[in-house]
């Protein structure tokens, strides 16, 4: 299902996401993709973008990917996505624009819907993404640990 429309929705506007210019590009079938940059605001002193702003990059991939787990958008409504863990691998200088992509692996995936079923209120899973600039190289590789809960 694409749920691109809701993944944008609820993303975008986040303060550090419309700082940074993040732009969710595809959430669909449990994978999504993120753009953003270049993002001044966001440089580090060789004129790269900041470890935070590579952070909100794989954030909002994970996320988007969770979000596009969902059969529809019903599905996700009440549910609450937290962070609690996240370790990065730093490849090279992420310049320019740069895109984060993330698909769910089956077990994410197998949790996430008996979260969206209704099956158990709570789940712990993982995403893994990784962000390419604009001549495809891999400039940054991450996981995100999450608990996502479902609100009564």
């Amino acid at each position: 299902m694409d749920l691109t429309a809701l993944a944008r929705r609820l993303l975008e506007p986040i303060p550090a996401n419309r700082t940074l210019g993040l732009r969710v590009l595809r959430a669909a079938d449990g994978a999504a993709e993120v753009t953003a940059g270049p993002a001044p605001a966001f440089a580090n002193v060789i004129g790269s973008l900041h470890s935070s702003g590579l952070v909100a990059l794989l954030d909002a991939a994970g996320l988007a990917a969770v979000i596009a787990a969902a059969r529809d958008e019903a599905e996700f409504d009440g549910v609450v996505p937290l962070g609690f863990a996240a370790q990065l691998r730093f490849l090279a200088p992420a310049k320019g624009k740069l895109v984060a992509g993330c698909a769910l692996d089956e077990p994410a995936a197998e949790l996430a819907r008996t979260l969206f079923d209704g099956t158990t209120a709570k789940v712990r899973l993982a995403t893994t993404a990784e962000i390419t600039d604009e001549s495809g190289t891999v400039v940054c590789t991450g996981e995100f640990r999450w608990s996502v809960r479902r609100n009564s």
